[in-house]
């Protein structure tokens, strides 16, 4: 699935059964490039303030069906486009958030994930398929000059921008994110099995966001074996395995990158690899 569509506008008028009776007409969610919800906007992929909680958002995408707009108070921008929520099919992610990193020895995986990174406080830092866990211990950790999430969940992105109204937020898949947060320093695959693509798509479309001496840091803080057990648990959103060092160091060599840092052990993974640029 690729991004949901911000170039358009769209409509749909919620049930009344969602919100209180208004006086005047019922409320609505008029999308005009904007998410809105009575007077709150949101962008609905590029997020940069308050979005509707999680529970909101679910509400709506499970019982609201899109009608084409009246012209009555109804302000729109270039074409206008009918959807149905219920195309939307949101995968469960609730096991990325069955560890809240409560123990000392989880903060200590974390933290070396993070430190992975070698962060700095002008870094321009993309997470992939991240934790609201790790996202909170990241932004509390390691000041940054941007922090774009990239997830192909709204309601995860939902609750990260409750929490952080600074970090930017993209729905999408990882190949597909625009170039316009480019260069970016760093990026954490935070659960690259989630990704749909391969190991080479990932990395030859990083590099050309990348300059010379930007890192990558794959990482799962729990080891194989655990994400084994989620693969059985989740199969349609683990898709693959984390990589194996051989793999690694030749997909790596082949879009410019080299592995620096290689942890595979029962309860950490980590691979770090940093982009040497074009020979």
């Amino acid at each position: 699935m690729n991004s949901v569509l911000l170039s358009q506008s769209f409509f749909f008028q919620l049930p009344s059964c969602q919100f209180p009776p208004c006086p005047r007409r019922q409320p609505r969610c008029i999308f005009t490039n904007r998410l809105c919800h009575r007077t709150t906007y949101v962008s609905p992929l590029s997020l940069s303030f308050p979005f509707l909680s999680r529970h909101s958002l679910r509400a709506c995408v499970s019982s609201v069906g899109a009608t084409v707009p009246s012209n009555e108070g109804v302000v729109t921008e270039g074409v206008v486009s009918v959807i149905n929520f219920e195309d939307f099919a949101e995968k469960d992610w609730s096991f990325l958030e069955s560890d809240d990193f409560g123990s000392e020895q989880d903060k200590l995986k974390v933290d070396h994930i993070i430190s992975a990174g070698e962060i700095q406080e002008t870094s321009r830092v993309m997470v992939s398929v991240g934790s609201e866990a790790f996202l909170d211990r990241l932004v509390e950790s390691s000041p940054c000059g941007l922090l774009l999430v990239v997830h192909d969940s709204l309601f995860v992105l939902a609750g990260i921008k409750e929490k952080h109204d600074k970090v930017k937020c993209w729905q999408g898949e990882l190949i597909y994110v625009p170039d316009k947060w480019a260069p970016l320093d760093v990026v954490f695959l935070y659960f690259l099995p989630a990704v749909p693509f391969n190991l080479g798509q990932v990395f030859g479309a990083l590099a050309k966001c990348f300059s010379p001496g930007a890192r990558i840091v794959i990482s799962h803080p729990h080891g194989r074996e655990v994400l084994e057990k989620q693969r059985q648990q989740y199969p349609d959103v683990i898709t693959s395995d984390l990589p194996e060092k051989s793999t690694l160091t030749e997909v790596a060599a082949e879009h410019c990158f080299e592995l620096t840092n290689y942890v595979d052990e029962p309860g950490l993974y980590l691979a770090a690899l940093k982009f040497v640029g074009a020979s």
